[in-house]
C-alpha cells in the first residue's frame, strides 16, 4: 500500500532542509566562503554579487 505524503508532513521536511543549507551558508560565510581574505579579488567580489543576487530573489519570493 503506497501512501501519499501530505502538505504539512512535506512542507515540515522542505522547511527543516531549507534550514540546514542556512546554517551551511552561515558557516562558510563565516570562512569567507573558503577564500583566503589575504587573496581575494574582484572575481570572488563577483562570486558573492551572484550569490546576494539569489538570495534577493529567494527573499522576494518568500516575502510576498
Amino acid at each position: 500500500m503506497t501512501t501519499k505524503p501530505n502538505a504539512i508532513d512535506t512542507y515540515i521536511t522542505k522547511s527543516a532542509d531549507i534550514q540546514d543549507k542556512i546554517a551551511r551558508l552561515q558557516q562558510l560565510a563565516a570562512d569567507h566562503f573558503g577564500c583566503d581574505p589575504d587573496a581575494i579579488h574582484w572575481g570572488h567580489v563577483g562570486d558573492l554579487e551572484r550569490v546576494q543576487e539569489l538570495l534577493n530573489e529567494i527573499l522576494n519570493a518568500v516575502a510576498k
